[in-house]
């Protein structure tokens, strides 16, 4: 039998010109196709365009208990530009282990604040390297070096990845022009430090298969090779896998992992596959799939959370770029949460309870939306209760194709790339999507998301023990028909039922079947004695009310629900 290869991805990320296609080819001895900066746009612009790969081996270590074999690590290398950060979202999905790039000389910038978000949302563990250690003067280079440490650590303190490894390097001392006999420094332990990071990822062959497509060729005699990432299930050889933006089926003829023919491959391996009678030009990149098994949807539930670097509140009816899957299109969102009384209740992973009722939120409840204070706070208990879940409803530009469950990213991507905020909004996971053009009656009706309601009038006099006047609780144009038989209740504590319109002026008639109290019925004499007093003379109202201020009107409210959704505008009272 060959021996064993375990693949870990490495996703190599950070802010642009850190030096990361440097670092991945100073580590990795064998080249994948998608390697290295190899798109003649990227060549000529200098900047890693897509997700580029290349890998090392080496030797099993044995804290892995797998005996002889060879780990290979893929290099995943991640573009920093600010535009491609939707091709980081979906590289993301199968990076094992995170290797944060950072120019020793520059510290943190926006993008590797960006790339400890990604991180955070999508991977296990992280080391942090501290490139170009070479611009440093020799003299100072190791308190340098030292001091960024340091800061580093105080970083990533409050994040999952609180000390992680940091090592530092110089991938390509000289720059991009020094002779290539110019050695890397520091290279060699940070293989060592990888090695000592390295983990049997969790693996499922179970499920769909799912596979990024990053780069299609033809071989003469061949047919036409499809390489990428297998991101969920597994794949053998004869089987049918479906192109789904081209609606196309095709079989595998053969496959290669690193230039070895293989029968089978699962979630997390790099693979070719080769199919025929497809042309290469129609897919560049994308995703292949059991067929069937993807959907294209127009809108979707998912549960989310802020991502607490954005600064900013999220406001119900905002654009936002979505990315999910593997694609970025423009959606709007709408907020709500559980009905307050379900405020407490446990989070339901992955699934969404079309049964309760759920309230309508102007915007994601945080507390405060403030992103600069200290997460030490949360230890205390705010006055502003917050929901353990939050959900959105997203509506897509134009449809996209997805699995059914899959990890969502919300960004404000038009952000001006140099202000030092973080774009990234929310992240979440899809939980039901509507594959109906037609969602908003066929599906969304279906969805109890309600607002409530509070409107506020006064009695304008009496008509007998067992009914009031009201007024100024609807305009003169409302159709007051619809709201006969809500309840009210009185300022003064009776509860009472909307019987129908008084008059054109939008005046309208309750009944109070316990009768109104004697008090009550004092106090509105009094109020209309002085109304009556004061007559038309505006004047004199005024004098009035502000010698005589005991008399309060009488105030009349009203509360109900309605559903977002529902057509018939019903209003529904508990």
């Amino acid at each position: 039998a060959a021996p064993r290869v375990l693949n870990v991805n490495v996703g190599v990320l950070g802010h642009i010109d850190s030096g990361k296609t440097a670092l991945a080819r100073a580590l990795s001895t064998t080249g994948s196709t998608a390697a290295f900066d190899r798109a003649p746009q990227s060549r000529a612009r200098g900047i890693t365009l897509d997700l580029g790969f290349s890998c090392l081996r080496t030797a099993l270590p044995p804290q892995l208990g797998l005996g002889p074999g060879e780990l290979q690590f893929t290099l995943v290398d991640c573009p920093g530009h600010a535009s491609l950060i939707r091709t980081i979202i979906g590289g993301a999905q199968i990076i094992d282990l995170m290797m944060l790039v950072i120019d020793v000389t520059k510290g943190m910038q926006t993008q590797s604040a960006e790339c400890l978000v990604i991180g955070q949302i999508a991977c296990q563990k992280m080391v942090v390297v501290l490139n170009k250690i070479d611009l440093l003067p020799e003299g100072k280079r190791q308190s340098a070096i030292e001091k960024m440490t340091k800061k580093m650590q105080k970083t990533l303190e409050n994040t999952k990845f609180c000390g992680c490894p940091i090592v530092a390097v110089a991938a390509k001392p000289g720059g991009p022009e020094a002779p290539e006999s110019e050695n890397p420094l520091g290279v060699s332990e940070l293989i060592e430090v990888l090695k000592s990071q390295a983990y049997l990822p969790s693996r499922d062959p179970s499920g769909h298969f799912l596979m990024a497509v990053d780069h299609c060729f033809s071989i003469k005699g061949q047919g036409t090779v499809m390489t990428g990432t297998i991101l969920s299930g597994s794949i053998s050889l004869g089987d049918n896998v479906e192109i789904p933006a081209l609606k196309v089926t095709k079989k595998v003829k053969s496959m290669q992992m690193f230039h070895t023919p293989v029968t089978y491959a699962m979630q997390g391996d790099r693979v070719g596959i080769c199919v025929t009678q497809f042309d290469p030009k129609l897919l560049e990149r994308g995703l292949i799939c059991t067929p069937e098994s993807l959907h294209t949807i127009h809108a979707a539930i998912i549960s989310l959370k802020k991502i607490q670097y954005f600064r900013g509140a999220l406001q119900t009816k905002a654009k936002f770029h979505i990315t999910v899957g593997h694609e970025t299109v423009m959606g709007r969102v709408m907020f709500f949460s559980p009905a307050p009384a379900d405020f407490n209740e446990e989070i339901q992973e992955n699934v969404f309870d079309f049964e309760k009722d759920y309230l309508y939120q102007e915007e994601y409840l945080s507390k405060d939306s403030n992103s600069s204070e200290d997460n030490k706070e949360d230890g205390q208990a705010g006055e502003v209760q917050l929901p353990r879940q939050q959900w959105a409803l997203l509506e897509f530009e134009k449809p996209v194709t997805c699995p059914r469950l899959c990890l969502v990213i919300g960004s404000k991507l038009d952000t001006d790339i140099h202000a030092n905020t973080c774009r990234l909004a929310f992240h979440g996971v899809l939980l039901q999507g509507m594959e109906d053009k037609n969602y908003m009656e066929t599906f969304l009706p279906k969805l109890k998301v309600y607002k409530l309601k509070h409107k506020e009038g006064q009695v304008e006099r009496v008509m007998d023990d067992y009914s009031v006047i009201g007024r100024s609780l609807f305009k003169k144009e409302t159709n007051i028909q619809i709201f006969v038989g809500l309840k009210v209740k009185l300022s003064t504590g009776e509860d009472g039922i909307i019987d129908g319109g008084f008059g054109q002026s939008g005046k309208f008639k309750i009944r109070i079947p316990d009768g109104l109290k004697p008090d009550t019925k004092m106090l509105l004499a009094v109020a209309s004695k002085k109304k009556s007093k004061a007559g038309k003379g505006d004047t004199t109202k005024e004098d009035e009310s502000s010698k005589n201020d005991s008399a309060q009107p009488v105030t009349i409210s009203l509360l109900f629900k309605r559903y977002v959704f529902d057509t018939q505008k019903k209003m529904i009272q508990s």
